[in-house]
């Protein structure tokens, strides 16, 4: 007779990566010019895909290879249509969550789970980073 054991097993991370499809790029402003759906110029996103890409420093909230003096705000309309992955030290996937958006994602205002809120500075420094890693308790391990 087989029986299925649960355990859970403590892993570090140290970044979250983001794939989160875009439904309006002109919901955000880049240095300080609101952005164009047709060829967006917020750093990481692809215009052909409709997807915003980057990876940020969980300890620090720094958006990593984000161009030096380029500041944006974000209120990007997601709903459940993004994947969030923590990844460890050596860029492993540790855990991965797909729907809704992570409370983390907004520290501007409350995102409601559909909403990405939030400024970066010149530096790619999310203004007010929280870390909140509640959402990821109920995903898979990698």
């Amino acid at each position: 007779m087989a029986f299925t054991v649960k355990t859970i097993v403590e892993k570090s991370v140290s970044i979250l990566k983001v794939e989160a499809k875009v439904r309006y790029w002109e919901d955000a402003t880049v240095n300080g010019q609101q952005d164009d759906d047709e060829s967006p110029e917020m750093p990481f996103a692809n215009g052909l895909t409709g997807v915003w890409t980057p990876l940020i420093n969980l300890e620090t909230g720094k958006i990593e290879g984000w161009p030096e003096g380029t500041i944006a705000t974000i209120h990007y309309k997601v709903c459940d249509e993004g994947v969030y992955t923590l990844l460890d030290a050596d860029r492993q996937e540790v855990v991965k969550i797909d729907g809704y958006v992570p409370s983390m994602m907004s520290p501007a205002e409350n995102g409601y789970g559909d909403y990405i809120i939030m400024d970066i500075g010149p530096d790619g420094q999310i203004q007010n980073w929280c870390v909140d890693l509640d959402a990821f308790d109920e995903g898979g391990a990698a």
